[in-house]
């Protein structure tokens, strides 16, 4: 029989046993996730810390590497590097101005493929043995080169059809997200960049030519946000055979008027009339019979007011923040594209990308993929879906919408033997000046075969939607559809 004492001690002991146990295990299992988020670092994050802007060792890399090449998805170069008799550098750029933005430069700081590459541009896979010769001789070794996705036919087109104009364009290919060209204007020489680069970044100056407008130009949407609008409308349950306007040129509610293009009166319109007249008059009534709260929430899932899923660095985050209680005023304005809205073309081309593949979207990349000085490929990087952006159907319904605007609406000018195009035009209003406007065309392309792009394109401080953006896109479309 035990004693009270001996019973005593025997808990106690117990007690200690459970407690050690408990304490093994939750090193034990802090042990695990460490060694689990090393592995995954290590799998998966590590380049991008290598490969960040702030990593000073990173340039070190130049010590001992010639910067590689980056190429078009052709081959043909984009930017390379040259190497005299003394062994100086210089980088250079074939193509000048046309892929400023898109491959961007590597001094005074780095921009575009130049950053986004940063790595794989300063390390070297070539064979062993090169490296070891070199080594030997005390020479350099040949950095990887990087191949983008970027199509130089359909860049020089964007850059053509851009003109002189301030804006952007900027081409996907919605099966993959593959970005097939991006076009920001005013641009920049990258061969002279050094040179320019105190003009540039002077206290005094007013210049945005070092200003991505494609991914960071954030701009009221105009009529494209209709697209939302629309959505929004037909989501929340709304029989869009019963809807009925009789547009007279002007829509007026508590004190404030709504006014359609030049005051055009649109006369009787159902929901697919409107859509295709952009009919300013019509989408702010429809506003205004929205859940506010289903509206801001379309919105959200649709990359609204988050980082846009992109292996793009530094892209601007589109905003919508209409919500409950806000004014009839702004919920007009709003509900066709002005208001405190604002997009970037990047997200406006994954819109248009996602409705073109049927509600899924593709994340939209530049790099395809990393080789050696010999074309050994190093690095693939692969297509990856971000998932479902809208359901099938919705996705279809827009199809349908967004091809009357075509061949009955205001993008009629895309009427073409050579494809079939879908869109949005837009006129967005950015200063008091009734004359200077952004104009945009948001929307996709397919031709007979299968082939198929997405594309946005804003231009800045102009008239109208379908007096600029239209035809820019057309010679865009005619380009791409044409080589086929």
């Amino acid at each position: 029989m035990q004693t009270p004492r001996k019973a005593k001690n025997e808990r106690r002991t117990t007690t200690r046993n459970k407690e050690y146990a408990i304490v093994t295990y939750v090193f034990l299992a802090l042990f695990i996730c460490m060694t689990g988020w090393i592995i995954y670092f290590m799998q998966f994050k590590s380049e991008d810390f290598i490969n960040n802007s702030y990593n000073a060792r990173l340039a070190k890399l130049s010590d001992y590497t010639v910067r590689g090449d980056i190429l078009a998805n052709d081959g043909t170069v984009l930017a390379t590097t040259n190497v005299d008799e003394a062994g100086n550098e210089t980088r250079k750029y074939p193509y000048g101005s046309v892929f400023a933005h898109a491959v961007g430069y590597s001094v005074n700081g780095m921009s575009g493929v130049e950053l986004d590459a940063n790595y794989n541009l300063l390390r070297s896979n070539a064979f062993i043995l090169t490296r070891i010769f070199n080594e030997i001789r005390d020479e350099k070794n040949p950095g990887d080169d990087v191949v983008t996705t970027l199509d130089v036919s359909l860049q020089q087109a964007c850059y053509d059809a851009m003109g002189s104009q301030d804006g952007a364009a900027i081409v996907i290919d919605p099966a993959t997200g593959k970005i097939l060209a991006m076009v920001s204007k005013p641009d920049y020489d990258p061969n002279t960049i050094a040179q320019n680069w105190d003009s540039y970044v002077a206290a005094d100056s007013d210049s945005t030519v070092l200003l991505n407008r494609a991914t960071q130009g954030l701009y009221a949407p105009g009529s494209t946000f209709k697209i939302f609008t629309l959505l929004s409308y037909l989501k929340q349950g709304n029989d869009p055979n019963a809807f009925s306007y009789d547009c007279n040129g002007t829509f007026e509610y508590n004190n404030y008027a709504m006014h359609c293009y030049n005051n055009k009166a649109h006369g009787s319109e159902n929901l697919m009339d409107a859509f295709g007249n952009s009919c300013n008059c019509a989408f702010s009534n429809i506003g205004l019979s929205l859940d506010l709260d289903a509206y801001h929430k379309l919105c959200q899932k649709m990359l609204f007011n988050q980082d846009l899923p992109t292996a793009l660095k530094n892209t601007a985050v589109s905003k919508m923040t209409l919500e409950d209680g806000a004014s009839s005023s702004l919920i007009m304005q709003t509900a066709i594209g002005q208001g405190d809205t604002m997009v970037s073309p990047l997200h406006m081309s994954m819109v248009a990308s996602a409705i073109a593949n049927n509600g899924t979207l593709m994340e939209p990349y530049i790099i395809d993929h990393t080789q050696n000085e010999s074309g050994t490929i190093v690095k693939q990087f692969d297509a990856t879906s971000y998932g479902e952006l809208l359901s099938s159907s919705d996705a279809a319904t827009l199809q349908e919408y967004m091809r009357f605007v075509v061949t009955n609406g205001t993008g009629s000018v895309l009427n073409s033997d050579l494809y079939e195009a879908y869109g949005k035009t837009g006129t967005a209003e950015f200063s008091s000046n009734k004359n200077e406007d952004h104009s945009w065309f948001v929307g996709f392309a397919k031709n007979a075969e299968g082939k198929q792009i997405a594309v946005a394109v804003v231009m800045e401080g102009v008239e109208s939607g379908g007096h600029y953006a239209v035809p820019a896109t057309k010679k865009i479309f005619d380009a791409y559809f044409g080589a086929y």
